[in-house]
């Protein structure tokens, strides 16, 4: 057997198919698909309204599936066209590559050898951006698609703009996207991370053609625009969803040993920057912003670049049964702190626990109302007290823990 014929005997086996979105690509397509058709002959090309002889070169290939928009709808779109299509025909997987001719063919056995170790896994082309004759928009472009996709999912790779990809298609049957032009590229990816799939690097080829010789559809101001708006929505959608789900979803399905071991003993950071976590962590689960100290946390942590997991499990300091017993010793702070005579007696704490219990979180605020400010300044230094505390237990313990191991 050929090696040509063992990867289309590859190409078969696994219903994978080859996606090629094209508008007015009439220069390139043919060479394109005269190499694809090398590797295998389940190819769909998705003709965006071309209005130069696209349609009339496709006509030329009897082995290739065209489908034919009426008109321009955008690259996102002519994506989505071509999954639908690919899924109604049996296929679990599409490899996506560019019809401009940037995009080398001769790489598909590339995503394929990868393919039979990661079989479950989103494949992304990685471009060398450094050699001779790439636009720097392209580079800075990159860079910049780079560090929001890490913002948006905590994975660092070498190149999210890539196009050249093999999708796992058969996990996107049930998921609704949102985006039709070059943002869907972004959105597919971020999404995919949430949903768990495997996301790996896989270095290609590239070529640009010459200033004068490129043909680009990015229309700079209007697609940058809706890849920031698209961007500002995913880090939105990230941090006040996503991470907290991944968060609860770890703590529920993993011991406390577990957790400890993973985020304190064996976390790559020092006993300081850990320790520096969950004081900040237990501070922020005890000011008086109930309901929000988790995302808030989780926000601050980022900005403060702490570990954000061990920021907002340390938070959890709040949970129901340690409410009471908080804002008691907020309001008894706060009365020290202020030199203040009003007293909270044991009664009142039971009051307050009866009604937090019930329910009745507001109905419990009341009964500090006669000095409200008595526990919010009492609740700052009650839980930067306790921050300084733990986070000081915190470092002896590691370095104990680090003696002992050797």
């Amino acid at each position: 057997m050929s090696v040509i014929s063992h990867y289309s005997k590859i190409f078969h086996d696994n219903k994978i198919c080859v996606i090629i979105p094209s508008y007015n690509n009439a220069g390139t397509i043919k060479v394109v698909l005269t190499k694809v058709l090398k590797y295998t002959k389940q190819v769909i090309v998705v003709n965006d309204g071309s209005t130069d002889n696209t349609s009339r070169i496709l006509r030329d290939f009897e082995f290739i599936e065209v489908i034919t928009t009426g008109e321009n709808k955008g690259k996102g779109h002519a994506m989505r066209t071509g999954f639908d299509f690919a899924l109604s025909k049996g296929f679990d997987y599409a490899i996506t590559l560019d019809s401009d001719g940037q995009h080398f063919p001769e790489d598909l056995p590339v995503f394929i050898d990868r393919f039979e170790k990661n079989q479950n896994a989103l494949l992304v082309g990685s471009r060398n951006l450094l050699q001779n004759g790439v636009p720097g928009r392209s580079n800075f472009g990159n860079r910049f698609s780079n560090f929001w996709y890490k913002i948006e999912t905590g994975i660092k790779l070498p190149d999210t703009q890539s196009g050249f990809r093999l999708y796992p298609i058969k996990f996107y049957k049930d998921l609704k996207f949102f985006t039709n032009r070059f943002e869907f590229e972004i959105e597919i990816l971020v999404r995919s991370a949430w949903q768990g799939i495997h996301i790996v690097p896989v270095p290609i080829q590239i070529f640009y053609f010459s200033k004068e010789e490129r043909i680009s559809h990015f229309r700079p101001f209007r697609d940058f625009f809706r890849i920031s708006i698209l961007n500002t929505i995913l880090v939105l959608i990230s941090l006040l969803y996503i991470k907290p789900r991944d968060l609860y979803r770890y703590i529920k399905n993993n011991s406390a040993k577990k957790i400890i071991k993973d985020l304190i003993l064996e976390h790559n950071e020092t006993g300081f920057k850990v320790s520096l976590a969950v004081g900040f962590g237990v501070f922020m689960g005890i000011v008086p912003i109930w309901g929000f100290q988790m995302i808030v946390a989780a926000f601050l942590a980022h900005w403060f670049r702490l570990n954000k997991a061990l920021v907002i499990v340390a938070s959890n300091i709040s949970i129901p049964p340690m409410i009471p017993l908080i804002l008691f010793l907020s309001y008894k702070t706060g009365g020290l702190v202020l030199n203040n005579n009003i007293p909270l007696n044991i009664d009142t704490f039971s009051n307050l626990k009866m009604k937090i219990i019930s329910g009745e979180f507001y109905e419990a605020l009341s009964v500090l109302g006669y000095s409200i400010s008595q526990y919010v300044i009492g609740s700052f230094a009650f839980g930067f007290i306790c921050g300084l505390l733990l986070g000081i237990i915190t470092y002896i313990l590691l370095l104990y823990y680090k003696a002992t191991r050797h």
